[in-house]
């Protein structure tokens, strides 16, 4: 397994370089334009890069929804879960990094409780909806986002409601 990951790569530029030369084509002009073009949309991507970070990390370091889910934490204790998977669910269509800290530090308490199974569950079963529709589609210029974002939040729902019963189905 190691030799393959060693000689893939290799033999992917190889085969470009083959074909490239068998189509006639000017292989280095090809690289630098496609560099160039890469560097292109690395730049149009910044600025919407840049506000997500700061957008996220106000929202992150204000606790805001650690103190809206406080109340609920009675009625989850009864079904063995704690209020901190609420401000997961809401996070992770926002920002991967800010969820993956949110994740961290429950995991942190009890790596083997069902709360832990189920914020592991539902980071891998929902998507950072809002945070690719403002990067993508702000860097290329669509602004018509309603039916994606409310598709993009309605699958990241479905993927928070259905970890809810495969984690208790299978461990508890």
């Amino acid at each position: 397994m190691k030799l393959i990951s060693i000689i893939t790569l290799p033999i992917i530029v190889l085969f470009i370089i083959i074909y490239g030369s068998i189509k006639k084509v000017d292989i280095y002009d090809s690289f630098v334009k496609g560099a160039k073009e890469g560097l292109v949309t690395s730049f149009n991507i910044f600025p919407y890069m840049i506000s997500m970070v700061f957008a996220i990390n106000i929202f992150t370091k204000s606790n805001f929804l650690n103190f809206i889910f406080k109340p609920i934490e009675p009625i989850l204790n009864n079904i063995n879960l704690s209020s901190s998977i609420f401000p997961l669910i809401f996070l992770r269509p926002i920002s991967g990094n800010g969820s993956l800290v949110i994740l961290n530090n429950i995991l942190a308490i009890n790596p083997d409780n069902l709360t832990s199974l189920l914020a592991s569950t539902i980071q891998g079963s929902t998507d950072t909806t809002i945070y690719i529709l403002t990067l993508y589609f702000g860097s290329v210029g669509i602004k018509k986002i309603r039916h994606a974002l409310k598709a993009g939040l309605f699958a990241d729902l479905m993927g928070a409601i259905f970890a809810f019963f495969i984690v208790y189905i299978l461990f508890s």
